[in-house]
């Protein structure tokens, strides 16, 4: 992968980029006002498009296209399927000289198909071995499955030049927490649980434990595949068990800097650190540089919207024609939001480097 600069200095620094959709409702000014802000904060792009056409619709608005672009495809893409091998094929002919690489999701059957997949991401290989200069193919860590299965696939693909993992930190956090919860709990999904559980203060210990110790998971997995040597793609998100922050029910993609309120005190604070924080996002970048240097390592920043407005400002041009801005306020608070993670991203990548 192509190493960049860091801006305004001479720092190496590896791609950084962040969710570029609209994620709320209305026309295409959201992606102007997307356009700008991103351009404000040298924000590289990756996108979610299903189609080749839908992706060709948001290339138009994408705010640096000299910088090659990051594409997650459908979730529902299935290697044994030819139909999905022939979508992969046809985003990576047609894009071949503005997209450096495809996130396709891992599948439940890697655990009892394993050879299958194997021979799967082979010849995906061979086919894109035929473009020249075609992008990589990234398998995201995102179905759940116990991450050493996941490490095992990579192992064995060790040979594949064109294919390696997008590493989503939130995922294989929330893994580890449920399994470390569970054990001390048995049935007990600790996901399930909200702040305002009854029972939560008897168990608020068992569910921090839990969520401290998917910091050192996600080390671990960074550190089995960084030995590897082949190129990663991360996706950047905080997580915890407790979060009803997400418009879509989940429990990830959450901002590094949100505090997960609760209706009790605990340590002093009615509200509680998310899963990694800025100190655990300056860890993992950390420990992703050393391994693989800047040239091996991109970064994606996939935070979702939560609830938020923030006044346009300079950006009030565009959306003349809206009677009622709220969701153009909403869409530039969440802007905002992905811009502050970038800015701890990249002075997190500042320190790795220099230190």
């Amino acid at each position: 992968m192509e190493m960049l600069a860091q801006k305004n200095n001479s720092v190496p620094c590896p791609r950084l980029m962040a969710l570029f959709q609209k994620r709320i409702e209305g026309d295409d000014a959201l992606l102007h006002l997307a356009n700008l802000r991103f351009k404000e904060g040298g924000l590289g792009t990756e996108f979610y498009a299903e189609t080749p056409e839908e992706l060709e619709w948001l290339l138009r608005f994408r705010p640096t296209p000299e910088a090659p672009a990051v594409v997650h495809l459908f979730r529902g893409i299935n290697l044994f399927e030819e139909e999905s091998v022939k979508l992969i094929m046809d985003f990576a002919e047609s894009f071949k000289d503005q997209v450096f690489g495809l996130v396709i999701h891992d599948q439940v059957e890697i655990t009892t198909r394993f050879d299958d997949y194997l021979s799967a991401l082979r010849k995906m290989e061979s086919r894109t071995k035929e473009i020249e200069g075609g992008p990589y193919l990234f398998i995201e860590y995102a179905v759940g499955l116990e991450p050493e299965i996941f490490i095992k696939l990579f192992k064995a693909i060790l040979d594949l030049k064109r294919v390696s993992a997008c590493v989503d930190i939130g995922h294989i956090g929330l893994w580890q927490a449920r399994t470390a919860y569970s054990r001390n709990h048995p049935g007990k999904d600790v996901c399930a649980m909200t702040p305002h559980d009854a029972e939560l203060p008897e168990v608020i210990e068992d569910v921090q434990g839990a969520v401290r110790s998917a910091l050192d998971a996600v080390l671990h997995v960074i550190q089995a595949l960084g030995h590897l040597g082949k190129p990663l793609h991360f996706h950047l998100h905080d997580a915890h068990p407790l979060s009803t922050f997400s418009l879509f029910g989940i429990s990830d993609h959450l901002s590094f800097l949100d505090e997960i309120p609760i209706t009790f005190e605990y340590k002093g604070k009615k509200s509680l650190h998310p899963m990694f924080g800025p100190s655990g996002l300056l860890r993992i970048i950390t420990e992703s540089l050393q391994l693989l240097g800047p040239d091996r390592v991109s970064f994606s920043l996939e935070i979702h919207p939560t609830e938020g407005r923030l006044p346009l400002g300079d950006a009030s041009y565009l959306f003349n024609h809206w009677k009622d801005k709220g969701n153009a306020e909403r869409m530039n608070y969440w802007l905002s939001v992905l811009l502050q993670n970038h800015q701890l991203v990249s002075e997190a990548c500042k320190k790795s480097i220099l230190n």
